[in-house]
């Protein structure tokens, strides 16, 4: 039966699905070990550098085999995440890893090689046509960013990993397809999108008057911010975890009492940026610093979680508290590793104190929309939130303030885009 494929390349996780000609839409599913499945593929590689026969040579892993292998090696080798976070940005060519220079469209093609190929091993061949899903704008914290550039590089990642026929769809877009699918009447509907890196919205007419036609819906409008779960995840770092290792505290140099760089910290709570603060430059630095500085201990614990790769353990426990904030009104973030214990209650009200900015820009984002389209929010039927983030209490209430409960819907949050980009493509192919 032939495939007609959907591919959710995302910052954080990414999705395959495929459909068939009768409409129904199946998740890739992949093995995450003792005999669990995920139908979320972590967008990272790991590389380890291993000696065979008297050579040392590198391996690399990616998706759910990347963390098992990384989880379990006493000797950490090179987690890279957040890769799409990148394309966009003119400035960002290459990385080295293990003394080997890689470009960054090769690290990219490799992963989606990887995730192509390990969906092949599990639903069978996919064939050389897929839909892609991408943001309405790529984020990037990089000054000089070209939304172009991103396109290009992730068409040629696909490409080279042998799906040469490629359509790209908004994900919101993606998402409303999804949804559509389980509608009997048409509607006018705002979709909100919120990934890793970006929060994307769509407003569109849908049901099943346009099903099925070979042209996109009826789109009245697409906005989106370079800010989603990844920026959650860096407030709760700034305000709670870096002071704990350095941030705000000084060190003494020539006499005079001066503060910590603060672009470390910045780094710290950029996941896609954390794995280049182990560098020689960087670590003779924190070295310098900790002799330095007048809490010494406070550094030395940084160093302790840069030298040890503890990035992707630091990055959970930080999910941990994230998620529970969305069903409590406390948490207790807790972090250890030999050595390290990082302790501390957050309540749900400073969590929302410190995403105010982003809470702002997803509201701004919102309200220009619905302008630039004319809509009025009496007007529309419902609102379809997907995505990690819009579990959190705050970023649904903007949508509970504007649209009420009652045209609130949710549901396959991590799913739905990569379903409606299968079902796009199965359309696309009538």
């Amino acid at each position: 039966m032939r495939k007609y494929v959907g591919v959710d390349f995302g910052t954080t996780n990414s999705t395959v699905a495929v459909a068939h000609e009768d409409g129904t839409v199946r998740m890739v599913q992949f093995p995450a070990g003792q005999g669990v499945v995920t139908e979320i593929y972590r967008s990272l590689i790991y590389f380890e550098r291993v000696r065979e026969n008297g050579r040392f040579h590198l391996r690399s892993l990616t998706g759910p085999e990347a963390i098992m292998r990384y989880l379990g090696s006493s000797e950490k080798g090179r987690l890279i995440q957040s890769l799409k976070a990148f394309l966009p940005s003119t400035l960002v060519r290459s990385t080295k890893i293990f003394d080997k220079v890689y470009l960054l469209e090769d690290l990219v093609a490799f992963l989606v090689q990887q995730l192509l190929r390990k969906s092949e091993t599990l639903v069978g061949e996919l064939g050389p046509r897929s839909v892609v899903g991408r943001p309405v704008r790529f984020s990037s914290r990089e000054s000089g960013t070209d939304d172009t550039l991103a396109i290009q590089r992730l068409q040629a990642a696909f490409v080279r990993a042998g799906m040469a026929d490629i359509t790209f769809e908004y994900e919101p877009v993606a998402a409303a397809y999804y949804y559509e699918s389980l509608l009997d009447h048409d509607e006018l509907i705002l979709v909100a999108d919120f990934g890793g890196g970006t929060s994307d919205f769509s407003l569109l007419h849908l049901g099943p008057s346009f099903r099925g036609r070979p042209t996109k819906r009826e789109i009245l409008g697409s906005e989106g911010i370079p800010s989603a779960g990844d920026a959650f995840d860096a407030k709760i770092v700034k305000y709670m975890v870096s002071p704990l290792l350095g941030l705000g505290s000084a060190y003494r140099s020539m006499g005079k009492l001066l503060l910590m760089p603060a672009w470390i910290y910045t780094r710290l709570g950029l996941w896609h940026h954390l794995s280049f603060l182990k560098s020689k430059e960087t670590m003779d630095v924190l070295t310098s610093l900790r002799a330095m500085a007048l809490e010494p201990e406070k550094i030395e614990t940084l160093i302790s979680i840069i030298d040890g790769d503890l990035g992707f353990h630091l990055h959970q426990a930080v999910q941990t508290t994230k998620v529970e904030l969305s069903e409590k009104e406390t948490s207790l973030f807790s972090f250890r590793a030999p050595g390290i214990a990082i302790h501390k209650r957050v309540t749900r009200s400073e969590f929302e104190s410190w995403i105010a900015e982003e809470l702002e820009m997803i509201s701004a984002c919102l309200d220009s929309l619905l302008k630039k389209s004319g809509a009025r929010t009496t007007e529309i039927d419902r609102v379809f939130l997907t995505g990690g983030s819009s579990f959190v209490p705050a970023v649904r209430q903007i949508f509970l303030n504007r649209f009420g409960a009652n045209r609130l819907s949710s549901g396959s949050e991590f799913t739905s885009v990569a379903k409606g980009l299968a079902l796009r493509s199965l359309e696309l192919a009538h």
